[in-house]
């Protein structure tokens, strides 16, 4: 039992308060809204399939950044700046890797259907072009329902030499560069970016604003917005709202995020880290791609992957990160780190009709 949890258990809380499910009655549950967002994919309403497809796409905050609409055989995605994070991501890099990400879901799922996909940047959007095509079994199309970012303890353990080929297959992307590390040196030497990073992260009070403004500390807050970062998804307890955010300072430290940290790049197998030759928004969604087909292919061999983007995120820090891996003057695009760990319970999805527009 860890700290929070002791808490919840010495104020002799209900089941119903610390896990924040709505009252009988209500339209759907947390868990039924999960389950739904992740059914498997249904030839039916094509359109608004492959949208619920897309947007399990892995995201920054789980803002799930994007619009769709869909005219005849196009589908666009275009960005949702309202729901960009200035803080940490001033020049919106992550959302248009979320775009990518986001875009490679829905191409994948569409060749499932029998619709061969093709992606047109056209300025901020991407523009994809569906025609009929014999459908295709993809091992990554089938993982989309069950990719998450796992951000646990990994057993420690190494994986096989054949793994490893398979899932720097599945990072091939056009100008886009995938650095695979599972030398333990390599990992300790990424690991004091990543806390350098954080530490320079939680001295910012934006930055800190921003985080605790998407974290949903329980399934009714989760449920309320579809969004964000669920607490549990991350390993901790479900708790209301006034108790958790008060909690929020004394539990929530840089030591003890470092810690964390520490722990858990120590217990993965390797780090994989993306970086496009140019630095722009197609290049950007080009990555968004890459790194998609890494978390599937991941999760088709049965491993996890979280993101511990830190070194990327602090612009300070950029640069020697970069130096570190002898990419020149090119930018280090995403940092993920692998191996064999637990599930947690599921981020939501808001459904097609809440990011869809005429």
């Amino acid at each position: 039992m860890n700290r929070r949890q002791l808490i919840a258990t010495t104020l002799g809380l209900s089941a119903a308060a610390i896990s924040g499910v709505p009252a009988a009655g209500a339209t759907m549950t947390f868990e039924e809204a999960v389950a739904a967002s992740r059914a498997p994919l249904r030839a039916g309403t094509r359109d608004r399939e492959l949208v619920r497809f897309a947007t399990l796409a892995s995201n920054s905050h789980n803002t799930q950044p994007w619009i769709f609409s869909a005219h005849g055989n196009e589908i666009a995605i275009a960005p949702d700046f309202a729901r960009r994070c200035p803080a940490v991501d001033p020049d919106d890099h992550h959302l248009f890797v979320s775009l990518g990400c986001a875009a490679e879901n829905l191409i994948l799922a569409a060749s499932t259907l029998g619709w061969r996909a093709t992606p047109v940047i056209d300025g901020d959007r991407i523009v994809i072009t569906l025609e009929e095509a014999p459908p295709v079994t993809w091992a990554l199309a089938a993982a989309i329902p069950a990719r998450q970012c796992t951000r646990a303890t990994y057993d420690g353990k190494p994986v096989a030499p054949e793994i490893l080929r398979r899932l720097e297959d599945a990072c091939r992307e056009p100008d886009v560069t995938a650095i695979l590390l599972t030398e333990r040196t390599a990992i300790a030497g990424v690991t004091d970016y990543v806390l350098a990073g954080n530490s320079a992260q939680m001295r910012d009070r934006a930055f800190m604003r921003e985080l605790v403004s998407w974290i949903r500390f329980n399934e009714a807050e989760a449920l309320a917005t579809m969004d964000g970062l669920f607490a549990p998804a991350s390993g901790n307890p479900s708790l209301p709202s006034w108790l958790a955010r008060p909690l929020l300072n004394l539990f929530f430290t840089e030591s003890g995020e470092n810690k964390k940290y520490r722990e858990q790049l120590a217990s993965s197998a390797g780090i994989m880290v993306l970086a496009a030759d140019r630095s722009d928004k197609s290049h950007w969604i080009a990555v968004g791609r890459a790194c998609q087909r890494f978390g599937l292919q991941a999760t088709a061999l049965g491993l996890k992957y979280s993101f511990v983007n830190q070194p990327v995120e602090v612009a300070a820090l950029r640069p020697q990160f970069a130096a570190s891996l002898d990419l020149g003057g090119r930018r280090p695009d995403i940092v993920m780190r692998f191996g064999a760990g637990p599930d947690l319970p599921r981020s939501p999805r808001r459904p097609p009709d809440a990011v869809m527009r005429a």
